[in-house]
């Protein structure tokens, strides 16, 4: 059977400087997307993210306990306490390559975590802290209780996070936050960025594109910026349907590397102008709080705006107002900045993004070199801001790239909420309508799973293999066979299964019916995978398979004639289906019909791939249904292994033995 509908559907958009949490209640019948707007230090007003930072007392001994999160963080108490330490801008840091770069790079190694450890510290209380507050806000909303009702928590995660162990790492920590604890409670990851911004922009704005249109998406965000080039493939029912043409690009520009550019400005002037006249405050945290200003993030956010003015200021804090230094820009007790000065520290991050988007043109020219990229789709902090958009349209309104001449710059509807609300909307179409709106992929590296095949002396792949006698049915086999089941580049649905047979022999009263299958993993062109196991695969997890509640009389008994020579053994045959998401792998044990195995999440990195040329002549089945994909036979009537796409091979091979 199905599996059962969720009662809510939450979407976390963790971001470097706020996270954003939206929602859909199925339970109730409804495709409302809403999300949570009052906070905690913000009950009486909207704000529609949280801040992504954390308070810890600044001399309690491991692990640390944190005193506040998000807005509580913004307290008087918090801000002025001498005895804190503030913890923002970490989530790149679960990168352990990013990591080493920031400690390599660090001036001060106190601004940059010691370890993984420490960024996994942060994470999990920020975690909690979230749970906590979606379990309180939200419960209310559900007609069973939260332990009892069917949760979906649904993770985004930026294209620049490795499958793994960054992904896998960022999962793990959500789980062990709460997310997913109950029996009904599940913690997935979702789209990545960009693609959950293309499906919010296809939800919302479907009227402003036509069949066949390619739109490149640009999140732009705090910390990281991805970008997807998609084509619009379906116009009807008043949402689109997608399909990626190109790997998910992402690179670290964002709004937060604006600030700190900021702040190392401000950390220089101040510096400066206290070595020439004393000030008498400590300087130690006062390039931060000036960062953090409602001064300096109401400028930059307002930078480019029609009603910008041409100079800001920001006061120093715990700076006498009759204190100045002209030189430095510090007038009454406060800096003066330019307007220049800001344009310098965005065009740093700008010159990245045009160097982002000029890539992915290049790419779309020669791989579409007849076509045109219609439209330029911005979401984000930072792609909401004024004068990104007035650059980039300024760039590309006489772009010399060919393909981008009608190039129409966009911003997507709601940039804030952009992918947590793409993320729901994904979820909710394929509840609805059985299917995503990005339904295909193809990975960067091949997968299979080790099995052994009947030995034919004229199959020249079997020449020099080792091969053994099976105690059980006498037959001779070729070892350690890889059955790929996902090849590089190969195009496979993230919608339906690859489902493959299994088979596996017991002998007769045997109790022990637990099988244990590796999944083996290449990095080689598709052309150039072994058949065999050899040193360019490697061993990437164990999926077992238990039938140790299943009667043996269930299962085929062989040789159980008075004729047969050979022992009696029991014969299992068993589906393993392969459901594909945008960042893992989950593995599913059927047998007549029925779900066998708990699922077991891998994870995998993707590059979005049209679907194949040749649809299915039948349905495959759902990747919880009871039906089985038909598996088609030989002349010989042996079955064949079905490919990555859910066909049969077009090479007959034996029935593989697991």
């Amino acid at each position: 059977m199905d599996e059962p509908r969720p009662d809510l559907i939450v979407a976390i958009d963790f971001g470097m400087t706020c996270t954003g949490v939206a929602y859909a209640n199925p339970s109730v019948g409804s495709d409302t997307i809403r999300w949570i707007q009052r906070w905690p230090g913000r009950m009486q007003a909207n704000e529609n993210k949280v801040p992504t930072i954390l308070v810890y007392p600044a001399h309690q001994s491991h692990p640390k306990t944190p005193s506040s999160w998000g807005f509580l963080s913004e307290t008087a108490t918090e801000q002025t306490a001498e005895n804190k330490e503030h913890r923002e801008w970490f989530k790149t840091y679960i990168d352990e390559d990013r990591l080493r770069q920031a400690q390599q790079e660090a001036k001060n190694q106190s601004d940059v975590p010691r370890s993984i450890e420490e960024v996994e510290s942060w994470y999990l209380d920020y975690f909690r802290f979230l749970y906590q507050y979606i379990e309180f806000k939200l419960q209310g909303e559900l007609a069973s209780t939260w332990s009892n009702a069917r949760v979906e928590f649904i993770f985004s995660v930026p294209t620049t996070w490795k499958p793994h162990p960054t992904v896998e790492r960022f999962r793990a920590i959500t789980e062990r936050a709460g997310f997913g604890k109950f029996p009904n409670h599940r913690s997935i990851i979702g789209l990545t960025e960009a693609e959950a911004a293309a499906v919010h922009m296809s939800k919302e704005s479907p009227a402003i594109f036509r069949e066949r249109d390619i739109l490149l998406v640009c999140d732009a965000g705090g910390g990281t910026t991805d970008l997807s080039a998609l084509r619009v493939t379906g116009t009807g029912g008043g949402s689109l349907q997608l399909e990626q043409l190109d790997v998910v690009f992402g690179a670290n520009i964002g709004s937060a590397q604006i600030d700190s550019a900021f702040e190392d400005s401000v950390e220089q002037r101040l510096e400066a102008a206290n070595q020439a006249t004393p000030m008498g405050i400590d300087l130690e945290d006062t390039p931060w709080e000036m960062m953090k200003s409602k001064e300096y993030q109401n400028a930059k956010c307002d930078y480019g705006a029609p009603d910008d003015t041409d100079s800001f200021s920001v006061a120093v804090p715990r700076l006498s107002k009759s204190y100045g230094n002209a030189a430095f820009g510090i007038i009454d007790g406060e800096m003066r900045f330019q307007r220049d000065e800001l344009q310098a520290i965005f065009d740093k991050q700008i010159i990245k993004l045009f160097e982002l988007i000029d890539k992915q043109l290049q790419r779309m020219q020669q791989k579409l070199p007849s076509e045109q990229v219609a439209h330029l789709v911005l979401s984000g902090g930072l792609g909401n801001s004024a004068y990104v958009q007035k650059r980039l349209r300024a760039r590309y309104a006489h772009s010399s790239f060919s393909n981008a001449a009608s190039l129409q710059v966009r911003v997507a509807p709601d940039p804030q909420l952009v992918v947590c609300k793409g993320i729901v909307a994904d979820r909710l179409q394929k509840l609805k309508g059985g299917h995503s709106v990005l339904g295909w992929r193809c990975c960067r590296a091949s997968y299979g799973t080790i099995c052994k095949v009947p030995y034919n002396s004229n199959n020249p792949q079997h020449f020099g293999q080792k091969t053994h006698r099976d105690a059980v049915d006498g037959k001779v086999y070729v070892a350690d066979v890889i059955d790929w089941f996902i090849k590089q580049g190969e195009a496979v649905s993230v919608d339906y299964p690859i489902v493959r047979p299994f088979r596996q022999r017991v002998t007769f009263g045997n109790p022990y019916r637990v099988f244990t299958a590796a999944i083996i993993t290449s990095q080689l062109e598709k052309e150039y995978l072994p058949y065999t196991m050899n040193q360019n695969c490697s061993v990437l997890c164990n999926v077992q398979s238990d039938f140790s509640s299943v009667e043996l009389t269930k299962f085929k008994l062989k040789n159980r004639h008075f004729w047969n020579l050979g022992d009696k053994y029991h014969r299992i045959d068993y589906l393993v289906k392969v459901a594909l998401g945008p960042a893992d792998i989950r593995f599913e044990l059927w047998h007549n019909g029925q779900k066998m195995s708990k699922d077991q999440p891998i994870r995998v990195e993707w590059i979005s791939a049209p679907a194949p040329a040749q649809p299915p002549t039948q349905p495959q089945s759902p990747i919880n249904s009871s039906v089985y994909m038909q598996v088609p036979f030989g002349r010989d009537q042996t079955p064949r292994l079905v490919n990555g796409n859910g066909y049969a091979s077009a090479n007959p091979v034996p029935y593989g033995v697991y």
